[in-house]
C-alpha cells in the first residue's frame, strides 16, 4: 500500500488489475467474453499490476477472473428478464452495463466507493451504456441501503445481485452483515450471485504468493469458506454451488480437473447462484 493510501483505496485498486486481465482475454481469438472497454479502464497502471501479478504468481493466477467473468455474464443474462433491476456491489471497473445485451427496461445499479465511480465515469465519458445505469458512491462496510432506495431501487420488486471478487476482502462479520442487508432488500423471485474463496484454498501453500502480494498491495484476503451456501440459505435462499474448475475445464481455461464437491479439503473457489 502506498503512502497515504487507505485500505479501501487499495481494494479498489484491484479493479484496475481485473480490467487488465479482461483486456488480455479480449485480445484472444478464443476469448470467453468480449470487453472492448477493459483496456482503457485498465490503463498503464493496470498493465503494470498484471505484469507484477504474473511475475509473482504465474499465468494461472488470472484464470479465475477470466472464468468468473464469463460465468457471471451468462448468469446475469439468464436472470433478466423477468427481473428488471440488477445491483452490482463493489462494481469497480466492471463494464457490463456497457457491453452486455440487456433486455429493454433493465436498470443496472453500480455501487462502489465514490472515487471509483468517478474514475469510471471519466474513463467511459464518451461511451453509452446499453441499459439504464445508476452509479452510486457508497461505503459497502456501512449501511448503504437508503442510498440505493433513494436512487430508484424498488425493494417490492425482485432484483438480481452480483458480488464478484468482493467477499475475500471482508472479515466474516462484514460478510454476514452484507448478506443480511441484501436479503432485507430482496423481494421473492430475487437472484443472488456471488463467488467465494474456499477456506482450504485460502490456507493453501499454492495461494500463499497471491495472498502475500495482495497484503503488500494493502488488500489482504481475510475470508473464505468451504460451505458457501451457508451464507445465504439460513436467510431463506436456495443455493446451487459450482466449483470454479467445472466451467473452467468446460471452457479450456483451467489447470486441474474438477473434484466432486463432497470431497473435503480440496483447494478451490466457488460460484453460487441463489434464488429467493
Amino acid at each position: 500500500m502506498t503512502s497515504g493510501q487507505t485500505p479501501g483505496q487499495a481494494v479498489a485498486d484491484t479493479g484496475v488489475l481485473v480490467a487488465a486481465i479482461r483486456a488480455e482475454e479480449n485480445r484472444r481469438p478464443d476469448r470467453l467474453f468480449t470487453d472492448p472497454f477493459a483496456q482503457k479502464l485498465a490503463g498503464e497502471h493496470g498493465r503494470q499490476m498484471l505484469a507484477e501479478a504474473v511475475a509473482v504468481s504465474g499465468d494461472k493466477s488470472t484464470l479465475q477472473i477470466v472464468v468468473r467473468t464469463r460465468f457471471w455474464d451468462e448468469a446475469l443474462l439468464h436472470a433478466v428478464p423477468p427481473v428488471k433491476q440488477v445491483v452490482i456491489l463493489a462494481a469497480g471497473l466492471d463494464a457490463r452495463a456497457y457491453r452486455l445485451p440487456w433486455p429493454d427496461d433493465t436498470t443496472v445499479f453500480e455501487l462502489d466507493q465514490p472515487a471509483v465511480i468517478a474514475a469510471k465515469a471519466e474513463a467511459l465519458a464518451g461511451d453509452a451504456p446499453r441499459c439504464r445505469r445508476v452509479a452510486i458512491g457508497v461505503d459497502l462496510t456501512k449501511d448503504w441501503t437508503d442510498s440505493l432506495r433513494s436512487n430508484g431501487f424498488d425493494d417490492r420488486q425482485p432484483s438480481v445481485w452480483l458480488m464478484e471478487g468482493l467477499l475475500q476482502y471482508l472479515d466474516e462479520s462484514a460478510v454476514r452483515a452484507l448478506f443480511e442487508r441484501v436479503d432485507a432488500l430482496s423481494a421473492p423471485g430475487s437472484v443472488l450471485l456471488y463467488d467465494i474463496v474456499g477456506k482450504a484454498l485460502l490456507d493453501s501453500v499454492m495461494l500463499a504468493p497471491v495472498r502475500e502480494q495482495m497484503s503488500r498491495n494493502g488488500a489482504p484476503w481475510l475470508f473464505g469458506t468451504d460451505s458457501p451456501e451457508q451464507l445465504c440459505e439460513p436467510l431463506g435462499w436456495s443455493a446451487v454451488v459450482t466449483d470454479v474448475a467445472e466451467p473452467g475445464n468446460n471452457w479450456n481455461r483451467w489447470f486441474a480437473p474438477a473434484v466432486p464437491l463432497d470431497v473435503p479439503g480440496v483447494p478451490r473457489g466457488y460460484f453460487v447462484v441463489a434464488t429467493k
